[in-house]
């Protein structure tokens, strides 16, 4: 594939996107454990339960979960063992799994969200203007709104 100039500006905004994304992401981790909040990605998990207290079945949230879709089951397990998260068999199928957030799970998601968001203010948006984010938010929804319309690779 031969790069034009325009392609190489395409290009470039998909890699500044994964850089600005991995870094940001990695600086607020590093912050979350020094404040002695839950990690990063069991806050992710919590973030969809809290939504749905009554629960959600387990492939529903590896659908949702943002930061670590691979390894939701483990990220249960651990959130699990440490009394954040409850499971119970789903009573409509058998098959499947049920998470839910505990009232411990509330509270540490409850401590952690000041942290998060401050970080996510220090990390992300202090580096860009008002109009700068606006542009990015609503470019950035057109993709998220085209991948939810197309069926998903399993689907097709």
């Amino acid at each position: 594939m031969t790069q034009t100039p325009g392609r190489r500006t395409d290009t470039r905004a998909w890699r500044a996107l994964l850089l600005a994304h991995q870094r940001a992401v990695r600086a607020i981790e590093a912050d979350l454990a020094a404040a002695g909040t839950i990690p990063l990605t069991w806050y992710d998990v919590l973030l969809e339960l809290q939504a749905v207290p009554d629960g959600m079945r387990m492939q529903d949230l590896s659908e949702r979960v943002v930061l670590s879709r691979t390894r939701v089951s483990r990220l249960v397990d651990e959130l699990e063992r440490e009394g954040l998260v409850r499971r119970r068999p789903d009573p409509g199928d058998g098959r499947a799994t049920i998470a839910a957030i505990t009232p411990a799970g509330t509270a540490a998601f409850r401590a952690t969200a000041p942290v998060y968001l401050a970080k996510i203010d220090e990390h992300f948006n202090r580096h860009l203007t008002a109009r700068e984010r606006t542009a990015l938010t609503s470019g950035l929804e057109h993709v998220v709104a085209a991948h939810d319309r197309q069926p998903s690779p399993a689907q097709r």
